[in-house]
């Protein structure tokens, strides 16, 4: 009976957004274009959030055939080693929406100077 409680109660804790915060509509010229975010995938954009030119938003495919929906902000701040500009990766595991956490990247990327890739 253990495994039950908890299987029920992770589906109220760690749901989807539905519907959520924004759409997702394609980047017409831009796909598989390079950038900050390494390029792969299919650039798009959400609607329902104000574009930015340091933000990008790309589908990434997975192997087991779905997609993973990545933001990517780029500081112009970010400094960092010899190597190139920091960047922290910023994983939300338990299905939070994309579009509530974009003012977050932005903000989070502007005050520590990095440059944020934002998956959830």
């Amino acid at each position: 009976m253990g495994g039950v409680t908890s299987s029920v109660a992770a589906k109220f804790a760690f749901f989807p957004p539905s519907p959520p915060s924004y759409e997702l509509a394609a980047a017409e010229g831009e796909e598989g274009e390079g950038g900050g975010g390494g390029g792969g995938g299919v650039r798009v954009y959400m609607t329902e959030v104000p574009r930015r030119a340091n933000v990008e938003v790309r589908r990434l495919p997975t192997k087991r055939g779905t997609e993973i929906l990545a933001m990517y902000v780029r500081s112009p701040a970010a400094s960092g080693s010899a190597s190139g500009p920091l960047t922290l990766l910023y994983s939300h595991g338990n299905a939070a929406d994309l579009g509530q956490m974009y003012e977050l990247f932005v903000e989070l990327s502007s005050h520590l100077g990095v440059n944020i890739m934002g998956v959830v």
